[in-house]
């Protein structure tokens, strides 16, 4: 893996920088045992998060936005998720040694995420994140969120950067969709959610990291 010099890191969110998969599978199986349900194994919900409350209400109840019932399901998911988003959610282990190191380093990050701002926020400043990123890019900061690069491009904007000069770690398809169409180096964080379909390797990324500390390896400061 050749180091690479971008002068700033942007991270996704969830699955990323912090795993949030535990409060978002309480919230589906609190909706389904308000539905009568039984609760479904952990392991059903983790590698859909990144499709948030879509994913979510599709793994609870097997129905997708066109179901007469998808708009409901998800309204209800979304206000037990965001009273419960921060009972278990914490940045994953050997992320925190990273972000340690380029805050030592004087190396600026930021967030972009298509986490709605009324749960970024929030979620952001209670894991102490928000006076360390130079930027928090949430879904509907800008009118478009990812795959589209308004989001990324914004980010870029708000640190006085070109986008070429950033590298965009996430773990969604779409995220490495959106880096590319911004003109980001793009890395796939293998440790995420991933999602399920195409491997990681045909999702067009520079590379592809399975630790955290890989990153570190990838911008010459391990």
């Amino acid at each position: 893996m050749s180091p690479c010099s971008p002068r700033a890191v942007l991270f996704d969110l969830d699955g990323t920088l912090i795993d949030s998969a535990p409060d978002l599978a309480g919230a589906a199986n609190e909706l389904r045992a308000a539905h009568g349900l039984s609760a479904l194994p952990y392991e059903h919900f983790r590698p859909m998060v990144g499709s948030g409350a879509r994913g979510m209400v599709g793994v609870a109840f097997d129905v997708g936005p066109q179901h007469e019932r998808f708009a409901e399901l998800r309204d209800d998911f979304l206000r037990r998720y965001e009273q419960r988003m921060m009972l278990e959610t914490r940045i994953f282990d050997a992320v925190v040694p990273v972000l340690d190191t380029l805050d030592a380093r004087h190396h600026p990050w930021g967030i972009v995420t298509n986490k709605a701002a009324r749960f970024t926020v929030p979620l952001v400043r209670s894991l102490g994140l928000h006076e360390r990123a130079a930027t928090v890019i949430a879904g509907d900061t800008t009118p478009h969120s990812k795959p589209h690069p308004a989001p990324l491009l914004e980010a870029a904007r708000q640190m006085g950067l070109e986008p070429s000069e950033c590298l965009y770690v996430g773990d969604d398809p779409r995220d490495v969709q959106a880096g590319l169409a911004a003109g980001m180096t793009t890395v796939v964080a293998a440790w995420g959610y991933l999602g399920i379909g195409e491997p990681l390797e045909a999702w067009g990324a520079r590379h592809i990291i399975k630790t955290p500390a890989e990153l570190l390896n990838l911008l010459g400061m391990a």
